[in-house]
């Protein structure tokens, strides 16, 4: 940026007041501008740490909830996964391109944490209903601290987990009543968001793996989403296999 040269005639004590105040404006601009390409510098992603963790590639599921029911019958079969837990899986993934565009989420990663969780909903010979709800409800043990759990007292008096002592899990993908209190969800637009309900867990799930800005495109992100499930690498490597068994078999 530049100034026209000085004119004698108008080179007055407001003039001078008036240059001043143009230089000290670009000194702020370049001040300013600086500041922010250093915001910029820091926050920039470097590359991927664990690349080989990255995703499971599969296909964006449709949009329209009748053809996601349709992708969900013939899904069913080859991955072994049952159509209702997969119509909560696809529903889950179109809800997160429009709140979580930047995450990536794929339903593969949903169907590795509800496999490993309790088996679709299918842990203790129950089964999913059409509402996407276990005939009997899923509860993990009490957190207390013994069989390598950790110690956790009541934090809902009992509400979710009917356990007013410890929490334990809930539902098929086994919320603890406190982080179903940030994330919880109501993923079927029923109006209420419950842990037990397939559809609700699986968005919450979404919003819980893509917390903190994470893309679940990379490796390094959708590790440390895995891990914050549950802070054991055999347990990420058991998400894994099921979550490419899962997009393998659909193409």
């Amino acid at each position: 940026m530049s100034t026209p040269p000085s004119d004698p005639r108008t080179d007055t004590v407001d003039g001078r007041r008036l240059e001043n105040l143009l230089v000290a404006a670009v000194v702020l601009v370049l001040v300013v501008g600086a500041g922010i390409a250093g915001v910029v510098a820091v926050t920039r992603r470097g590359p991927d740490a664990v690349p080989a963790y990255a995703q499971p590639a599969a296909a964006p599921v449709p949009a329209d909830a009748a053809a996601r029911a349709s992708w969900a019958r013939g899904a069913a079969g080859p991955t072994g996964v049952p159509e209702r837990a997969l119509v909560a899986y696809a529903g889950a993934e179109a809800a997160a391109r429009d709140e979580l565009a930047d995450c990536g989420l794929s339903w593969v990663t949903l169907a590795g944490l509800g496999r490993v969780e309790s088996n679709h909903g299918r842990f203790g010979n129950t089964a999913l209903n059409e509402a996407g709800r276990p005939a009997d409800p899923v509860r993990g043990p009490e957190l207390d601290g013994t069989n390598g759990n950790r110690e956790i007292r009541d934090s809902d008096g009992g509400r979710l987990d009917g356990d007013t002592t410890y929490d334990r899990a809930v539902g098929p993908l086994q919320f603890i009543p406190s982080t179903w209190a940030l994330y919880g969800a109501d993923g079927d637009g029923d109006g209420v968001g419950d842990p037990d309900d397939l559809d609700d867990a699986a968005l919450a799930a979404a919003r819980y793996l893509c917390a903190d800005d994470r893309d679940l495109r990379r490796g390094d992100d959708w590790r440390a989403a895995v891990l914050a499930y549950n802070r054991s690498q055999a347990y990420v490597d058991r998400v894994r296999r099921e979550a490419v068994g899962a997009a393998t078999a659909v193409g």
